[in-house]
């Protein structure tokens, strides 16, 4: 085997890059690692031009179960199945970096595979996107890289940026609790994508967070260039398969420029559509020695050119507004169905997407067990649906794709900030996104209607969240922001930017690009005007509804929470579950979820769940001196009888506390059976109860007939017979 290795310090770790012949027959391949973490990425490109009307590059990032030194899945399958969630955001993490630096017009089949091959301290979607650069730089394919990628994290209470924290320093219920985790990827000083989820963070904390990102973004660059200058091959000559025929650009002018003209440059997402039909209607006859899918292309071209100079020459976006204009709101919180524990509707212009909550018990966590994560819980989920309708389509439902996937994570990030500890709101949570109407950020419009969801349905969110997606218009020179973009202008533009969060803070962040990136102070200009817009909106939604209901539906299920002493937990099981599963069905409860430090709750319906808790605090019950009870007399013994005080509890009265006087034996005054008054004298030094009648009654063994009985021995007090008792 032949191997050279490259290393550089980043963040006080080595990041290694190794080549190999391990993959000797893909176009290009390096074995990555970051501490005890390391990927393998191949890059490979087909030999003939796809048919496609797209740039047809897959990348693929496989999990694999070893990596975490883990054999996982179910008993009957252990190999790795479908890609997880985590595995389908990191994949995309990559995607969405490499794609924009492609030449244009590129069909050749490109695909990007990413296996991870060691997992421990350091996530792996770092590692991939540098691997993912150094396979492809080094190979034949052209490309306009290499980029570089990097995660920067604070902690509360610090100012300090974490670069490439650890798996433990990104855990939100760690200590100290992490409050940014911010993934940032880019070359020559631009940004191409970010990933950001926070506790709140000012907009001026993420830029700094951004520059800080940078610097060690440029670290990294240089070191790949300097690989790919040593390594790298030369690259295919990309010829692109059409380039302008002078004779269009006359025709597209009379026929295309002619049309808009006399709608004033004022264009509806419909009506690019309809420009096109009308382009190939006349092209097609015109042109005839054309192919149908070049003239396609060039009309994407020209209409890509003319949203462009339309912003950056004229300073008028497509649909006449400003460029910081929100377009028409509107927002309702319920009123769908009495069913529904929870629901929002939110529309932005033409975006109109629906949001039902439904709460559950604990139990109804969604139990994760990947290669990231064993046996975690996961209680707050939001899925998000895009049926072909939204956008007047057909197409397949019931499937997701990787797109429902990262949008509906997205969602979930913006929101999951400003959610209750468990042990305020212990409810399981699922919000599921239907999105209507789509002309341009569904996932913005998911997050405010999840929180009108959220607010119906009464759970106590720390503050709404909002959010927009930003875009942006470019020549190169000039970079213009532009606020609420629609379909036409995120198709057309070069940025997609993504910003959620409350009046307080920003929870969330997702950008891609088009172009090789973004100027930081571009970004930051994005920022305060997405914080413009967010507030704008957040006035609509709190007029909806101004705070979260003060009570759940009552079609949902009720949860009440105890606490029990850590020895006790075995009580309330039981042995091989008799005991809890016994209160299950005598209170026909939901569920009873008992956690590890004692903590219990209670799901059910319809008073089960008050049921259930009493016989939880009945059995753990601690009792004191003085207090009173009616028990019953389930022992007899010479010198006293057992009485039941509790599920699980009993305690002694002896002889002598029946009556004020002597009596001859305690089978005079009670019999098993019987319910009699009783106090607590005493607990003694081992625990036990000892109760009294006289000290509650001190009439009862008169009215039994009883008198005075003649000198004698009551017997022996707990004479190590039949003196035991259960308590716990």
């Amino acid at each position: 085997m032949h191997k050279k290795e490259y290393s550089l310090e980043v963040g006080g770790k080595t990041l290694t890059a190794e080549f190999n012949d391990w993959a000797d027959q893909a176009h290009g391949s390096v074995l990555v690692r970051y501490g005890n973490s390391a990927v393998l990425a191949t890059a490979v490109m087909g030999t003939e031009d796809s048919a496609l009307d797209y740039f047809p590059l897959s990348v693929e990032y496989e999990e694999r179960f070893y990596a975490a030194g883990a054999i996982l899945g179910s008993r009957f399958m252990r190999r790795e199945g479908r890609p997880s969630d985590e595995a389908v955001l990191s994949g995309r993490i990559v995607d969405r970096t490499i794609r924009p630096l492609f030449p244009k017009g590129l069909k050749r089949d490109v695909q990007v595979i990413i296996t991870v091959l060691s997992l421990e301290e350091y996530d792996t979607d770092i590692l991939a996107v540098t691997a993912a650069s150094l396979a492809i730089g080094t190979s034949h394919i052209p490309w306009n890289g290499p980029v570089s990628a990097i995660r920067i994290g604070l902690e509360e209470g610090s100012d300090d940026f974490i670069v490439n924290p650890t798996y433990k320093q990104r855990d939100e219920d760690g200590s100290p609790r992490a409050i940014m985790d911010l993934t940032a990827c880019g070359k020559d000083g631009l940004i191409n994508m970010i990933e950001v989820g926070a506790s709140e963070m000012p907009e001026d904390a993420l830029t700094a967070a951004l520059s800080r990102a940078s610097e060690e973004i440029e670290k990294i660059q240089a070191w790949q260039n300097t690989i790919i200058k040593e390594r790298g091959v030369e690259k295919f000559v990309f010829v692109p398969a059409f380039v302008d025929d002078e004779r269009l650009a006359p025709a597209f002018d009379e026929i295309i420029g002619t049309l808009i003209g006399t709608k004033k440059d004022l264009l509806a997402k419909e009506d690019f559509g309809t420009l096109k039909k009308e382009w190939m209607v006349h092209a097609v006859a015109q042109f005839a020695d054309v192919e149908p899918g070049k003239l396609e292309t060039y009309f994407e071209h020209r209409m890509d050119q003319y949203v462009h100079d339309l912003a950056i020459k004229k300073g008028k976006r497509v649909d006449g507004r400003a460029f910081d204009q929100i377009r028409p709101l509107f927002a309702q919180a319920g009123g769908v169905s009495p069913v529904l524990h929870g629901s929002g509707i939110f529309y932005r212009g033409a975006t109109h997407v629906l949001a039902t909550l439904t709460l559950g018990g604990p139990d109804q966590a969604q139990l994760i067990d990947t290669m990231e994560l064993q046996n975690a819980k996961k209680r707050f989920m939001l899925h998000y649906n895009f049926p072909p309708y939204s956008v007047g389509e057909t197409g397949r439902v019931g499937s997701t794709n990787r797109r429902m996937i990262g949008h509906g994570a997205l969602a979930e990030k913006a929101l999951r900030a400003v959610l209750p500890a468990k042990i305020d709101f212990p409810y399981a949570m699922r919000i599921v996104s239907e999105c209507l109407a789509s002309n341009g950020s569904t996932s913005m419009g998911t997050v405010c209607a999840g929180t009108l969801a959220l607010m119906d349905a009464g759970v106590p969110i720390k503050k709404p969240v909002a959010g927009i997606a930003m875009g942006m218009m470019s020549d190169g020179a000039i970079f213009t922001v532009l606020t609420d973009i629609q379909g036409p202008e995120d198709h057309h533009g070069d940025m997609d930017f993504k910003v959620a969060g409350t009046k307080d803070g920003v929870t969330a962040v997702q950008m891609d690009v088009k172009v090789s990136g973004v100027p930081i102070p571009v970004l930051a200009e994005a920022f305060v005007q997405a914080k413009k817009a967010r507030l704008e909106i957040l006035g609509v939604l709190l007029s909806a509804i101004a705070a979260p209901r003060e009570n759940i539906s009552p079609r949902a299920p009720k949860i009440i929470t105890l606490k029990i002493k850590v020895d006790q937990i075995g009580l309330v099981i039981g042995p091989g579950g008799k005991m809890i599963n016994g209160i299950k069905d005598r209170t026909k409860v939901d569920e009873i979820t008992i956690e590890d430090d004692g903590s219990v709750f209670i799901t059910g319906k319809n008073g089960t769940a008050e049921a259930a808790a009493k016989e939880i605090s009945d059995l753990t019950r601690e009792y004191s001196v003085g207090e009173r009870f009616e028990g019953e007399v389930i022992r007899m013994l010479d010198f006293g009888a057992f009485v039941k005080i509790g599920p699980n509890t009993e305690g002694l009265v002896h002889v002598s506390e029946v009556a004020p006087f002597r009596i001859a034996k305690i089978s005079d005054a009670v019999k098993i059976g019987e319910v009699v008054p009783v106090v607590i004298k005493e607990v003694d030094e081992k625990g036990r109860y000892n109760l009294s009648i006289k000290g509650v009654d001190p009439e009862f063994a008169v009215r039994k007939g009883l008198t005075e009985a003649p000198p004698g021995n009551y017997g022996e007090h707990r004479n190590g017979q039949g003196g035991r008792r259960e308590r716990r």
